[in-house]
């Protein structure tokens, strides 16, 4: 079964700060399974990095070398641009910013469940029926 990966859960695998049980276990579902996420989430894992380098708890090295390693990742970064009025219609139904309503589109899209830690996100996708990924403990 495939997911849809919100920034939230990468941000774990990123800064130890951010990590969780939970990203833990989604990080070892992807042996497993396929992720698939809509392209803000690339802009946005690079902006947890560039701002951890500009607080120096990274070096830019190890930034540039993580950048790396989650491209080799199981996770598709769709193509298919949502339309703008179904995102904003979404962010305003669910309270949710025009980024988080954009994972939101795609797992109703795909009918996938959310893997993500934004806890209105989380809500966003039980309310329209796709759940959220559950990690066995």
């Amino acid at each position: 079964m495939a997911f849809v990966l919100d920034n939230s859960v990468v941000s774990g695998w990123i800064l130890e700060t951010q990590a969780t049980p939970y990203s833990e276990g989604i990080a070892g579902l992807l042996s497993e399974q396929t992720a698939v996420a809509p392209p803000p989430l690339c802009l946005e894992y690079t902006n947890v990095l560039r701002t951890a380098v500009k607080r120096r708890s990274l070096i830019a090295q190890t930034a540039q070398e993580m950048l790396v390693r989650l491209a080799k990742l199981p996770i598709t970064i769709d193509s298919h641009p949502p339309e703008l009025s179904l995102l904003f219609s979404l962010a305003l139904r669910h309270d949710l910013t025009a980024y988080d309503a954009a994972y939101l589109e795609l797992g109703l899209r795909y009918q996938l469940p959310m893997a993500t830690q934004d806890v209105a996100l989380a809500e966003a996708a039980i309310v329209a029926g796709i759940g959220v990924v559950q990690i066995q403990g």
